[in-house]
Formats: structure tokens, C-alpha cells, sequence
């Protein structure tokens, strides 16, 4: 018997793409409270199949799969410009597919808008018009508004108009930059991404036996299972280890191990492998913010999932990435890698930053460890003594040096050189996950 959450989430899961939800609509027609409501909705917003616009409220929107993460919506286009729906609410589900900056004549313009484009222009009337008919969206920039004909328009073709108070160079840098940001996180793994969902999950419950565990163990072939009580909240794990010497007439929450570890859906697959590393499980629990069980990851889908990563073409660059990229690689007495201070990586003085120096020394020893032993590498501390500062556009060189390397951890002694001159020496520690 699913639970008045789940009962909520199936609920709005089978809502039409473009349904506009609230929590007393959701109370009343559920017959539930609304903080439960409340609950469920922001558990379905987490899940990505709802979204909350400000000053329009809560729609349903298409859950993205991992390769269209990088397109917007133009529910998420009114976020990221701080935007006013002045019409066509019922199309902000819908994706963006490009958008066009209307500085031309309108019979040029016309040329580069299609269908689930977005129209970025300022207090053009007839240049609204004709996007809407050409079903494209339309975005006004300089706080203007447009005709009631052109809102009803938009009504009619559930084609949104949104009206912001910045200026069209500024909104076409946000919107670029919100798709970029995008475009890296779709090169992270998410727990989302390998979890097996509740519905095909085997959880015992407390109020189950140690009997129970064993037939589930002969059905399964496993012997790791979430605990979770009478409206599926996580409670603990129970293990082939902790039922031994224990009568099977026994409640399982008398042996069970109670306040796992758990993970949420927006965790990345490298946080939850450090994790299940670190504290040596098999199973992570996945869990909602107020502990209702989702689903479960185990270590090897965190493993395939590594190994999967690995493989991929990386598209976004993080700050890592621009701050590494112009460095070379050299390979003499020991390897290196060499590069120059760029005025991205200084500080308000002029001189390299600090952190930027403990990026760049980071990515040294990740880099030497990765050589010596194959594995993805988690940094876990570092040690760092700056000695001397350094300038915009002097070289540097960065010496990683392995000290110990076992089959989980690795210590490395970093040591940065401007010339002859010493100017940074750290010792950094990490541990190796095994692909």
C-alpha cells in the first residue's frame, strides 16, 4: 500500500505537461494536509517533473533526460532572467531551442526564428507579433510591455511572452551562461542517474522479522536491505553480519544498524564513492530531505557509473579546467607540469591567488597519482606553505612528487618554482578509487 507521499507523487507524475498545481488544490482533491502536500510537491520539484516560477506558481513540466540537461525550458528562462510572464503560461514547459537577438529589420528577422525559438528584442510590437506566429516565444528586455492583441495571441498559441527589466546584451549573456553551466553539469554523474527506484527495491520493514530476511535472501540472492517503518522512512540497514547469533523470531529493529548513511538524488556519484570508500558499505540508502526511501545505490553501480565517466567527452570547463588548461606537461628528472600567471588567476594586488595556487598544486598531485596508479582520485586534505608571491605573467613550475601509494590512499609532496625560487611547498593526501 503506497504511502500518502508516494500517493502524491503518483498523482502528479500522471498531470498533463503544463498543469498548474498548488498545495491546497493538491490537499483538497487528495484529502491530505497540506504540509504533506507542501512535502510532495518540493519532492516532485527535486525529481525535476515540476517547476516553481515566481509570480506564475508551480506547473508540470517534462522530467529532462541526461542529454537534453543542457536545454532550457522557458520556465527556467524566467528564473534565470528574473523575467514576468505577461502571456502564453501554458507553453513554459516547453524547451528552448535557440534564441535570437532581434537587432534587424523585421523582414530579415524573420529568417532566423522557428518553431520553440525565443525572441530577444526590445519594445517591438510587430516583431512580437510575428515571433508568436512563427511559434517562437518572445522575450522583452528593458522592462516594456506588449499589446493585450500579442498576450492573446500567445494564449492562444501557448507560446509564453516574458517581460525583464535588463537590457538585451546583458539577458543574452545570462541565458548563455545559465546553458554553459548546463553543459557542465551534464558531464556530472548524479546518484539520480544509477538509482534503482523504489518500485524495484527489496526493504524490509522494522516491524519484520529475521525470518524475513532470510527469505528474502534466498529470493534476492542479497543480503544488504534498507529498514524503513510504516510510511517508508529510512530507519536503518540490515546485514548477513548483524543477524547472526539472533533468535528469527526477532523484530528486525532490535539488530538492524540504526542511522545509516544515506545519500540524496542530487549527490554526485564521486561524493557517494567516497562515502561508501570511506565508511566501507555496500548499500546507500537514497532518501528524500525528510528521509522517505527512494530507492538504493550499491557499490558496484558506483564503480560502472566511475568507469562510465570516465569514457565520456568532457564539454564544459569547470574552474579547475581554465585554470590547468594552458599548462604543459614535462616529463625530466620528475614530471612536471609548467605554465604562465594568466590575470584570470590573480588576486585585487596583482599577484597569483592563493587558491588558484592550491587549485593548480591539487591538480599536480591528482595528476602523478593517476600516472603511478590507475583510479579516480579524491583529494582528502592538503598541507600548504606559501612562501613568496608571485606575479601577472611570471612562469611557474609545479613538482608533484609521490611519498606513499597504497592501494586506497596516496600522499604526495607538492612543490612550486618560479625560476630558481621556491615560492609554495604542500603535502597533500587522497584516496584511490579503483575503476
Amino acid at each position: 500500500m503506497p504511502t500518502k507521499h508516494e500517493q502524491i507523487l503518483n498523482y502528479i507524475e500522471g498531470l498533463d505537461i503544463g498543469h498548474k498545481i498548488s498545495v491546497r488544490q493538491i490537499a483538497k482533491e487528495l484529502k491530505v494536509s497540506e504540509g504533506t502536500a507542501y512535502r510532495a510537491i518540493k519532492e516532485a520539484e527535486a525529481q525535476g517533473i515540476v517547476s516553481t516560477i515566481g509570480r506564475v506558481g508551480t506547473i508540470r513540466i517534462e522530467k529532462k533526460e541526461k542529454e537534453n540537461i543542457e536545454k532550457l525550458t522557458f520556465a527556467e528562462v524566467v528564473n534565470v532572467v528574473d523575467g514576468t510572464v505577461i502571456g502564453g503560461r501554458a507553453g513554459l514547459h516547453k524547451t528552448l531551442h535557440k534564441f535570437v537577438i532581434g537587432a534587424m529589420k523585421l523582414e530579415e528577422m524573420v529568417k532566423y526564428i522557428d518553431r520553440d525559438s525565443l525572441l530577444i528584442v526590445g519594445n517591438r510590437e510587430e516583431a512580437h507579433r510575428s515571433s508568436l506566429e512563427h511559434g517562437a516565444a518572445v522575450l522583452i528586455t528593458g522592462g516594456f510591455d506588449t499589446t493585450e492583441e500579442v498576450k492573446a495571441l500567445a494564449d492562444q498559441l501557448e507560446r509564453p511572452v516574458i517581460s525583464c527589466s535588463y537590457d538585451t546584451f546583458t539577458v543574452a549573456a545570462m541565458i548563455n551562461r545559465a546553458i554553459y553551466d548546463r553543459l557542465i553539469k551534464k558531464d556530472i554523474v548524479m546518484v539520480e542517474d544509477i538509482l534503482i527506484p523504489k518500485a524495484h527495491t527489496v526493504f524490509l520493514q522494522t516491524t519484520q522479522t529475521i525470518e524475513d530476511w532470510y527469505q528474502n535472501s534466498e529470493k534476492t540472492n542479497h543480503s544488504r536491505y534498507p529498514v524503513v517503518d510504516e510510511q517508508g522512512k529510512v530507519h536503518g540497514v540490515i546485514t548477513a553480519k548483524d543477524i547472526l547469533g539472533h533468535s528469527r523470531n526477532l523484530t528486525i529493529d532490535k539488530v538492524m544498524t540504526k542511522y545509516p548513511k544515506t545519500v540524496s538524488v542530487k549527490t554526485s556519484v564521486a561524493s557517494a564513492a567516497h562515502m561508501m570508500v570511506w565508511e566501507g558499505i555496500e548499500i546507500l540508502p537514497v532518501v528524500d530531505q525528510h528521509r522517505y526511501l527512494l530507492g538504493i545505490i550499491s557499490r558496484q553501480d558506483v564503480l560502472k557509473a566511475m568507469q562510465y565517466m570516465q569514457k565520456q567527452p568532457q564539454i564544459g570547463e569547470t574552474f579547475e579546467d581554465q585554470m590547468i588548461h594552458h599548462f604543459v606537461e614535462e616529463d625530466g628528472e620528475h614530471y612536471s607540469i609548467r605554465g604562465k600567471v594568466l590575470p584570470q588567476m590573480i588576486n585585487h594586488v596583482g599577484t597569483l591567488s592563493s587558491g588558484v595556487l592550491t587549485t593548480i598544486m591539487t591538480e599536480a598531485g591528482n595528476r602523478t597519482l593517476r600516472r603511478s596508479k590507475k583510479g579516480d582520485v579524491v583529494a582528502e586534505n592538503i598541507s600548504i606553505y606559501f612562501l613568496k608571491p608571485v606575479q601577472l605573467e611570471n612562469e611557474i613550475q609545479v613538482i608533484p612528487k609521490v611519498l606513499e601509494l597504497s592501494r586506497k590512499f596516496g600522499k604526495v609532496d607538492v612543490e612550486v618554482y618560479h625560476g630558481h625560487d621556491m615560492i609554495a611547498k604542500g603535502i597533500m593526501t587522497a584516496q584511490i578509487i579503483d575503476r
